[in-house]
């Protein structure tokens, strides 16, 4: 190793200067050579991250599990509502007075709206009165309550049976199964006449009534043996 002189003249022995390391990126390259072997070892890492696993539901406690409230126990209905359907003269009026019982009648309203039973000019607002008198039974809860008029459709009987419904009633029905002829014959006998074309007219409009219409039970009544000889 070579000597260096002195301001003295004496030796100076060299000193070994350590040399810098050069990074395999060259001069200035340092920092990018470090973020690149840095993103080559995280990408070992990033490859074995898994999509988390589903997670497990557990199945849910006594307390937890919701049951349908049990089916409410229908009420018993508070009472009746029995309809008369029939013609006149089929024999409605003298059945009521058998069994004692007073119906609401559109006849009898008639002669008190009106003073006159065979008045027909005004029948909305006979029925609608009548069914008022009904609806105030209803609310005052009267067990039985009887409506004594011809009822002859479906569509007549249908507003009496959802006014009872609708107070929680059941409806009834008593059909008077009389043959025209006989009801024609009684017809000429009472003191309420009427008109033979109109007892026909309401004879082609009659309908039996049906369960399906909403009654509950369905008695009929049928003409006796001496009311047909008393018709030949």
């Amino acid at each position: 190793m070579a000597a260096l002189a002195t301001e003295g003249g004496l030796p100076r022995p060299a000193q070994n200067r350590p040399r810098r390391r050069r990074t395999r990126g060259g001069r200035g390259r340092g920092q990018k050579g470090q973020a690149r072997a840095a993103s080559q070892a995280a990408a070992p890492a990033a490859a074995s991250v898994h999509a988390p696993a589903a997670l497990e539901v557990p199945p849910p406690t006594a307390e937890a599990i919701m049951h349908p409230p049990p089916p409410a126990t229908p009420r018993p209905p508070k009472g009746a509502v029995i309809l008369a359907i029939g013609l006149p003269g089929s024999g409605k009026s003298s059945w009521f007075k058998r069994n004692n019982i007073t119906p609401l009648s559109s006849d009898m309203l008639r002669k008190v709206l009106f003073d006159d039973a065979q008045e027909q000019r005004f029948q909305d607002l006979v029925f609608s009165n009548l069914r008022s008198m009904l609806k105030a039974r209803l609310i005052a809860r009267r067990p039985l309550n009887y409506v004594d008029a011809t009822n002859l459709t479906p569509h007549e009987r249908a507003s009496w049976v959802k006014l009872a419904k609708d107070y929680g009633y059941e409806v009834q029905a008593v059909y008077f199964d009389v043959p025209l002829e006989v009801c024609l014959e009684r017809n000429r006998r009472r003191q309420r006449f009427v008109d033979e074309d109109v007892m026909r007219r309401m004879a082609s409009k009659l309908k039996p009534p049906t369960f399906e219409e909403g009654f509950s039970k369905v008695t009929v009544v049928r003409v006796k043996k001496k009311d047909d000889q008393a018709a030949s």
